[in-house]
């Protein structure tokens, strides 16, 4: 199965070493989310952020994970915690347990 930001940059003029650094971040991010299956919708998500964040000009993959999942989460529930999951293995999001 083709990675979604494989089949993205495919049509984009990038190095080699362009793509692998892309590839590299995408995998970091989708851990960093807790995604695991590759069809997910959201991965297609994570990717194009990922390509527009390399277009501004972050070359770094560390700096262009780090900087996708800040920005995917920011408006899917404002701003999600590092210690808050989307954790799509289940389909929920994991949350702290709240104070009685």
């Amino acid at each position: 199965m083709v990675m979604p930001i494989s089949r993205l940059i495919a049509n984009i003029d990038l190095t080699r070493e362009q793509e692998h650094v892309l590839e590299l971040a995408f995998n970091h991010a989708l851990r960093k989310l807790d995604l695991v299956d590759r069809s997910d919708p959201i991965c297609d998500l994570v990717a194009k952020r990922m390509i527009g964040i390399h277009r501004r000009g972050v070359s770094d993959a560390v700096a262009l994970a780090e900087m996708t999942v800040r920005e995917i989460r920011a408006p899917l529930f404002g701003v999600l915690p590092a210690s808050l999951s989307l954790r799509r293995r289940d389909r929920q999001a994991t949350y702290p347990a709240c104070p009685s």
